[in-house]
């Protein structure tokens, strides 16, 4: 008894002595979360080098802080969880948010270009307490790193993780789609099929899925380092799918990112001057 006692005080220890991690939920649909426990393998190594201290989509078990990386899905939605996120980054050494709801806004701040619709879907609108927006981490605390994705890459949030705990930038490139579909021999629906795309102003991670099935890419990646969201609006203008519909595509997955969100206003503007409400 008296071993097995020594055996959980040395366990203890050890957890304490090593990396805290803790995972945070905020509005999402835990998506981002599962490509993590869908690791598997190498979510065990990661269990073996680091305590986790706080992830509830895996465990009940909550530890206080402070811990040394915060992982936090999903954008703010309620007052509560503006302040709420605040305390998680005064209990984070490194914070960093993946998925587009954390960094974008998500598919949830598609509220932010509407009338307020709550009471239109609720019989009961007094009992909702959410704000009017939707919107990124970022908007509300410092972020240390963003990882774009709906839902994120699983090889991108391991090297994030294991960069992070290690002291390094994390090796995450900021090239686009395109350069997915040309590395994979793929040709650019684009160009030979006339299919609209976001491919060139949307950031790789994804493996270029939707090219992949001759289908355009929706962008759920965000924008890339340095899109030309202007000249690729021009040419979706000249394939029949401007105005509204791009606008529409450019509030998909990550609504608030910009220069999405300027390129879906100026589409929205200009379908107003030339009348255009398809």
């Amino acid at each position: 008894m008296a071993a097995q006692t020594q055996a959980q005080t040395q366990a203890q220890t050890q957890a304490r002595q090593a990396p805290t991690l803790a995972v945070w939920k905020f509005a999402s649909c835990d998506g981002c979360q599962l490509t993590l426990l869908n690791c598997e393998d190498e979510l065990l190594a990661i269990a073996g080098s680091v305590h986790i201290a706080s992830f509830t989509e895996a465990s009940s078990q909550v530890d206080p802080g402070p811990y040394d990386l915060s992982i936090v899905e999903g954008s703010i939605t309620t007052a509560e969880d503006a302040e709420r996120i605040k305390k998680v980054r005064g209990a984070s050494r490194y914070l960093v948010t993946i998925g587009a709801c954390a960094t974008a806004g998500g598919i949830q701040a598609l509220r932010n270009f509407t009338d307020d619709l709550t009471p239109i879907v609720y019989a009961r609108p007094e009992y909702i307490a959410a704000l009017r927006t939707s919107t990124p981490i970022a908007d509300h605390v410092k972020v240390d790193f963003e990882l774009r994705g709906c839902p994120v890459d699983r090889r991108q949030l391991l090297e994030v993780i294991a960069a992070i705990l290690a002291g390094r930038k994390p090796n995450v490139r900021a090239h686009s789609v395109c350069v997915e579909c040309k590395r994979a021999g793929r040709v650019c629906v684009l160009v030979a099929h006339g299919t609209p795309c976001l491919g060139p102003v949307t950031q790789a991670g994804c493996g270029a899925l939707c090219p992949g099935v001759n289908r355009g890419c929706y962008g759920c990646f965000g924008p890339m380092e340095s899109p030309n969201t202007a000249s690729l609006s021009a040419v979706w203008k000249s394939l029949g799918a401007g105005g509204p519909a791009l606008a529409r595509t450019f509030r998909g997955f990550t609504a608030a990112a910009e220069p999405f969100l300027s390129a879906a206003n100026a589409a929205t503007e200009a379908a107003e001057e030339e009348g255009d409400q398809a």
